[in-house]
């Protein structure tokens, strides 16, 4: 095995997660983001509940109703919005490239191919949905 291969087997095994005081430090709104992947059922039910809603119950509602939906990861959704509901969909927990593409290809098929080098690279650029390496 080569440097190249080497540093890039490591790199495939970085674990990612969505940082959620990433969204604070960049003046954004993860809870606003995170609402638009609720199903209509829920939106309407958090809609209708008294006082703010926190992360840990959208996290709850998505991964225990929304992404049970057959279009809450879907081959029309961008690739990183789909990444993004993935750790939605798991309450957030971390993963490496290797589990996202195994997620990726059980969710939204096999549309295209990707290598985990490659996602690395895009997770790595991302600067929308507060995608960050685990602290480590």
């Amino acid at each position: 095995m080569n440097n190249s291969e080497s540093a890039n087997s490591v790199e495939t095994k970085v674990r990612w997660f969505i940082d959620v005081d990433w969204y604070a430090r960049n003046n954004r709104s993860f809870l606003f983001l995170a609402r638009e992947c609720l199903c209509p059922k829920c939106q309407k039910r958090l809609n209708k509940g008294k006082g703010q809603v926190t992360t840990d119950k959208l996290l709850t509602t998505i991964r225990d109703c929304c992404s049970d939906s057959r279009d809450f990861i879907s081959p029309k959704l961008p690739i990183l919005e789909s990444v993004f509901r993935i750790f939605l969909a798991n309450a957030n927990q971390p993963l490496d490239a290797e589990e996202l593409l195994k997620e990726l290809s059980e969710r939204r098929g096999n549309t295209y191919s990707i290598s985990a080098e490659s996602l690395f690279r895009l997770l790595a650029s991302e600067e929308y949905y507060g995608l960050s390496q685990v602290p480590g």
